[in-house]
């Protein structure tokens, strides 16, 4: 009976009642990936995830960047889905300084080619400068225009970038509690290097047909077992599932 999830309704769930539920079960590093899907698995309506996601879900996610050094995202993500700056709100930020956390998580993005505009909002509307990990191979000027416009700018290997070093880097820079929000190559990525520790998944009570692609990408086939730590219903039918890798 242990090894059922906690079953809990989001309406009994205050904010302070969200952090608890959420905090990483061990020690850092600790990496988890955070999704909403459909009920048959689709990760975007007409590319975007904004038609699957709700007002709990959001709460989920500000509580998530708020317990984490840092949010991972892939380039193509960062495009699709027009991120700006991670904005705590006052409370998020005292308690992120309580717990000796920088008072905002900044955004890492991981792009071999350093395909990101300078003047995107990722860079023009945040309160941090991000981080983009990309490869000595990206082309000069289009790192420089990144460093120009306030990016820290790292490069990690000459073609690709391996979770091994992503994971190392942001090490060095003392950011040990990473969220990961997509997308599927990277959080791929990340299954199939086995460094993946924990996945949070939103279902959204929504059918989309079509060919959206799943929460993870890969040529490599690799099986990790799983235990739900919890499952929360929402009043709009939303489940939101709580994955944690089982020991080896």
């Amino acid at each position: 009976m242990t090894n059922l999830p906690n079953l809990v309704q989001s309406a009994d769930l205050d904010d302070t009642a969200l952090l608890e539920l959420y905090e990483e079960p061990g020690n850092p590093p600790w990496v988890r990936a955070n999704f909403v899907v459909s009920v048959d698995g689709a990760v975007a309506t007409v590319g975007s995830s904004s038609g699957l996601t709700s007002p709990f879900d959001q709460r989920v996610l500000k509580v998530l960047r708020d317990l984490s050094d840092v949010v991972l995202v892939g380039a193509s993500t960062i495009r699709v889905e027009d991120y700006i700056g991670i904005r705590p709100t006052e409370a998020g930020k005292k308690w992120r300084l309580e717990h000796g956390l920088a008072a905002v998580p900044p955004i890492a993005v991981v792009t071999g080619r350093a395909d990101i505009d300078p003047e995107s909002r990722l860079l023009t509307n945040t309160l941090v400068p991000p981080i983009i990990l990309t490869t000595t191979s990206a082309t000069p000027s289009k790192k420089q225009l990144l460093r120009d416009a306030g990016a820290q700018v790292i490069e990690l290997g000459e073609d690709s970038i391996s979770s091994r070093a992503i994971l190392d880097t942001l090490a060095e820079l003392g950011m040990n509690r990473i969220v990961c929000e997509g997308g599927p190559i990277l959080t791929g990525q990340l299954v199939a290097d086995d460094v993946l520790d924990e996945l949070c998944v939103t279902t959204s009570p929504k059918l989309l047909a079509g060919e959206s692609p799943r929460i993870t990408r890969s040529n490599q086939h690799v099986a990790v077992d799983m235990r739900c730590r919890h499952i929360i219903f929402d009043t709009d039918g939303a489940q939101l599932a709580r994955w944690i890798r089982q020991p080896s």
